[in-house]
């Protein structure tokens, strides 16, 4: 299995070299098309007007929307045109998660810029946590001071639900290409580390199974999932780390795990995340 179609979301607000880099090494790793996609839409005014000041600040922000979408565009295929096997554009002035949720029914995988902030403008980018949570594809999520996709070393994350089985599942051309695979599991509580020895055991030989060859590593003591993966992922020198997403729906609002929330916001590391 490999990946056929890569899909890269830009942001408007901000720079994409980052994600368009490792958009770039996905495709052409794995000989892929990339399509760009791109969508902003006109804020809810925080302004009283009426008439034609009205439809003048209307046509004033949408010209600008659409000026960005173009600039866009030209940044897209400048950075991925002679890494894919073929390219294509879309956008729209729509809010941008329902739009890339649609568009990704095109594509194998998802690549996306980490969003840092608590709160995303949702008329200029993607949540990478909405797109997580509802998309159906994997996602890779790229911090902004990345500079290419490091498949020397790759963590999996490892934690016995189905999520975790999903991520390592997709992640399989990723985890193929690479050089060092570690599986790492967290102990929940202290004095089970003997029940994670024997989890970490039955993936990696799941992985020998498909041609991978795999070490495992379980902490001693059972306490700072976050911190502990972090450790374990510098002690191997990890360019990136492959998850479940965890997380549930409240009130209609998306919300992550702390871990699935760090990997996705916080990290220095490519995330690849699936659930």
């Amino acid at each position: 299995m490999d990946y056929k179609t890569v899909m890269v979301g830009l942001a408007m607000d901000r720079r994409n070299d980052a994600c368009l880099r490792v958009a770039g090494d996905v495709a052409e790793r794995f000989g892929a098309r990339i399509i760009g996609v791109a969508a902003s839409d006109i804020r809810p005014p925080m302004y009283f007007a009426e008439g034609d000041f009205a439809q003048k600040l209307f046509d004033e922000e949408a010209a600008a929307i659409e000026r960005r979408l173009s600039e866009l565009e030209a940044e897209f295929r400048a950075a991925v045109e002679r890494r894919a096997t073929a390219v294509e554009w879309r956008s729209a002035r729509t809010l941008p998660v329902p739009y890339m949720l649609q568009q990704a029914r095109a594509a194998d995988i998802l690549v996306i810029g980490a969003r840092p902030e608590t709160l995303v403008d949702p008329s200029v980018a993607a949540d990478p946590s909405d797109l997580l949570m509802q998309a159906g594809r994997p996602l890779i999520v790229v911090p902004s001071t990345v500079e290419w996709l490091d498949l020397r070393s790759v963590l999996v994350a490892w934690k016995d639900v189905r999520e975790a089985r999903r991520a390592v599942f997709d992640a399989l051309p990723i985890l193929a290409a690479a050089k060092e695979v570690t599986i790492a599991e967290i102990p929940e509580q202290d004095g089970r580390r003997a029940d994670a020895l024997g989890r970490v055991a039955d993936v990696a030989a799941w992985l020998r199974g498909h041609g991978i060859a795999a070490n495992t590593v379980v902490p001693e003591q059972a306490c700072g999932v976050t911190g502990q993966l972090q450790n374990i992922a510098a002690n191997i020198g990890a360019g990136a780390v492959i998850a479940g997403a965890y997380g549930h729906s409240r009130f209609r609002e998306w919300v992550l795990s702390g871990v699935t929330r760090h990997l996705a916001t916080e990290s220095r590391r490519c995330a690849f995340l699936s659930r």
